[in-house]
This record gives structure tokens, sequence and C-alpha cells, in this order.
């Protein structure tokens, strides 16, 4: 009989061989026509003018950051909220201690000036 691990080992071992199999396949079987105009960068058909790189501000990723922080904020205050009855006193005081945290380190990002746009 097998152990757990072993089927974990089984499905990884399909897993890798499957894929190492279809890529092998399309690599073989795909017409290969490189050319110049096909391996430049699109702009929608217009052929591009100087460097194509967009350099974006660092802000954008910082925004980016903190709306993913309070999103993952509310996935755990939501359980929380709705068992908060059963819960008792002693877990709201862990979700306050919990958003009294968050609430500091928005204090910070605020005074360092992180969340203005200019």
């Amino acid at each position: 009989m097998m152990s757990a691990y072993a089927v974990v080992y089984a499905f990884v071992i399909v897993a890798v061989g499957f894929a190492a199999v279809t890529l092998g396949l399309a690599k073989v079987l795909r017409p290969s026509l490189p050319y110049a105009r096909k391996e430049s960068t699109y702009e929608c058909g217009i052929p591009a003018v100087g460097s194509t790189e967009v350099k974006l501000n660092i802000r954008f990723h910082l925004y980016a950051l903190l709306f993913v922080l309070f999103d993952v904020e509310v996935l755990y205050v939501y359980p929380w909220a709705v068992t908060s009855r059963e819960l008792g006193t002693l877990a709201l005081v862990e979700m306050a201690i919990f958003i009294s945290i968050l609430l500091l380190g928005l204090a910070f990002a605020w005074r360092k000036g992180a969340l203005s746009w200019e």
C-alpha cells in the first residue's frame, strides 16, 4: 500500500511529465518562421519609435501594496465579525489589538508621506 506522500509524489511526477511532454511536442510540431517584424514589440500596427519601456512611478506599486494589505485585513475581520457573538470578549480585545496595529501602520505611512500623490 502506498503512503500518503507517495501519492503526492506520483501526482507531481505525472504533472511535471505531462507539462514536459506537452511543451516538447509543441516545440517539435509548431512552425518556426522568425522574422524581424514578428519579433518586434507590438505597438498596434505602428512601428515603435524610441524606447518601448514604460516607466511607472513607484507610487502606483505602493498604492497597490496598501490595497492588498487592507484587502487581506478584510479577509481576517469578516469571519471574526460573523462569529463575534459566540467568541466572547477575549476575541473582541484581540481584534481591537489587531486593528490598532494596522491603524498604527497606516498612520506611520501617512506621516512618512507615502500616501501623498505629489
